[in-house]
């Protein structure tokens, strides 16, 4: 089997349309945008999990142009080979709650540092992941907490440097103010192969006003 993107639906930052084997390595393949029947954004599923929707009658309704074209086996019968349609978003039936609240974003060093750009929030220099650490605002020390709103990206220098101090402390001031990212936020930056109409639909739903403060 295997899975052509639709000529309609372009990656939100590809310079042009690429071909994806199933057979192939998945990890550079778009995954779907998965909503509950009421709109709301759940997350991120790989094209098998939004093809076992389709199958299983569980699709409510989509969104956008077709991306994913499944093709499978010949039908004795017909002669025909079968096709599976995927949108790039898919609205699932189940049991949703019109009040439910969307989830909050883990906390780990992969979406700290996507939050922050990969920027060591002290120097301001651009590092890779490995060149990185989890710094917190207030030391644990100090009775700080591992939370979003108390760590920041830090690269191994500047952490070293500021030890188990404050930026007060340390006469380090912070870049930027840590804050925690909305679910819709987590989705775009846990994402890098993010298709055109998935993009437009994540930012209809980002809070309307900016949530990082840069520090003069």
């Amino acid at each position: 089997m295997t899975t052509l993107p639709a000529s309609s639906c372009e990656p939100a930052l590809a310079a042009g349309p690429a071909i994806w084997l199933v057979s192939g390595s998945e990890r550079n393949l778009p995954r779907v945008l998965s909503l509950d029947a009421y709109g709301r954004i759940v997350d991120w599923i790989t094209w098998r999990e939004a093809a076992h929707l389709y199958a299983r009658d569980a699709v409510a309704w989509t969104l956008g142009d077709p991306c994913f074209i499944l093709r499978g086996g010949i039908n004795r019968i017909t002669g025909q080979q079968s096709r599976l349609d995927l949108h790039p978003i898919v609205a699932a039936r189940g049991h949703a709650r019109a009040s439910a609240a969307p989830p909050s974003p883990a906390l780990n060093n992969a979406a700290l540092f996507a939050r922050d750009t990969h920027l060591c929030l002290y120097c301001g220099q651009e590092f890779s992941r490995y060149q990185l650490t989890r710094d917190h605002v207030v030391p644990r020390s100090q009775g700080g907490r591992d939370i979003w709103e108390n760590v920041v990206t830090a690269c191994l220098s500047c952490n070293t440097r500021k030890g188990g101090r404050t930026p007060a402390q340390a006469h380090m001031p912070l870049l930027a103010v840590p804050y925690r990212p909305s679910w819709v936020e987590h989705l775009i930056l846990s994402n890098r192969n993010i298709l055109a109409d998935q993009m437009d639909f994540l930012r209809s739903h980002l809070p309307r006003r900016p949530r990082r403060a840069i520090l003069q």
